[in-house]
């Protein structure tokens, strides 16, 4: 009955729009949303001789000039104050090296922080004003984040009064009214461990993947996380197997989309393991996937995954205003940049 079962999930897998690629040739760049500006860096960097910690770098620093989407780089996703802040991270999958920054401020370039706390610091990841000052003392300008547009975002969410925001279980009514907020005396718990937002899907972070020739992995990511959030909250974005994870024995994996949900996963770890394991990139972000859905089936996510013969694939959660997640990839087979859509499960 399990080998009949196993047979049918292969076929099914076969057939499906999901399975987007099998055994491309290597180098791959990998990445999350039709950011095709980041994809032509990160190749560009690779074909003139770079490693694959410098492709990742430079493919996620497009993104932050440019704004991608306005979710990545200064001027998006005000906090509940008005700040623009950032999470990075960049991952060796050689020698399995980290360098993270969260609610770093100030600082526009947060992937090239994120570079200089890997190769000069012992540490994995460094938060807040303490950050700031870190990137200061490798030379990065301290600079205002905030543009008309994040400000004006601002000012339109204090004019209703400050919804959506991710307050719970305070005073006054966090569904009604703005701050600030106090913890009642008597705690009334109803059971819930998330408060779902509806359709307010804005956290298109850049994950990317790249391996070269070699099979030597690294994997990024690059945000400003989610809008209006409680000043100070770090996503998954920085965080080792959650927003991001490379290891050269088995692949990479990157994760986008509401990071408090996804870093309780490690999705990107996890999907890395399955690929370990044996199973296809594809499988292995569905998995993932389904694996979140059964304690969250209205979270929004999606995940790329590659091994490190350069096959890939990609997945998302199904939900009714998000059916297919767009994703890029250049490698050898291809003459561009190309983007790939994926339905949902």
């Amino acid at each position: 009955m399990s080998g009949r079962r196993n047979l049918l999930l292969f076929v099914q897998l076969l057939l499906s729009p999901a399975l987007v690629c099998s055994s491309s040739a290597l180098p791959l760049v990998l990445n999350t949303w039709p950011f095709k500006n980041a994809t032509k860096a990160a190749w560009k960097t690779l074909a003139s001789g770079g490693s694959t910690l410098d492709a990742v770098e430079m493919g996620c620093a497009v993104c932050e000039r440019e704004q991608c989407d306005g979710t990545v780089g200064f001027g998006g996703s005000p906090d509940e104050v008005g700040e623009t802040t950032l999470d990075a991270m960049i991952m060796d999958g050689t020698t399995m090296n980290v360098g993270a920054v969260g609610d770093l401020r100030r600082i526009k370039n947060a992937i090239g922080v994120a570079r200089k706390v890997l190769e000069h610091t012992a540490h994995t990841l460094l938060a807040g004003e303490s950050a700031t000052k870190f990137a200061e003392s490798m030379g990065f300008i301290n600079e205002d984040l905030s543009t008309n547009t994040s400000q004006a975002l601002h000012s339109d969410w204090l004019a209703q009064n400050c919804q959506p925001n991710y307050w719970r279980n305070v005073i006054p009514d966090a569904s009604k009214y703005c701050g600030p907020y106090k913890p009642p005396s008597i705690l009334k718990r109803n059971g819930s461990t998330y408060k779902e937002t509806g359709d307010n899907y804005g956290h298109d972070t850049i994950g990317m993947v790249v391996i070269n020739k070699m099979g030597h992995t690294a994997a990024g990511t690059s945000t400003n996380g989610i809008k209006f959030k409680i000043h100070g909250r770090i996503g998954d974005s920085p965080i080792p197997g959650a927003g991001a994870y490379a290891d050269d024995t088995a692949g990479a994996a990157a994760a986008t989309g509401d990071g408090d949900i996804l870093m309780r996963f490690l999705p990107s770890y996890q999907a890395v393991e399955y690929m370990r394991r044996g199973e296809n990139p594809t499988v292995a972000c569905q998995k993932v996937i389904s694996r979140i859905h059964k304690y969250f089936p209205k979270f929004f996510g999606a995940l790329i995954c590659a091994n490190v013969t350069g096959s890939y694939g990609a997945a998302c959660n199904k939900l009714p205003t998000f059916t297919q997640f767009s994703f890029m990839v250049y490698n050898s087979q291809k003459n561009q940049p190309t983007e790939e859509k994926v339905d949902c499960i």
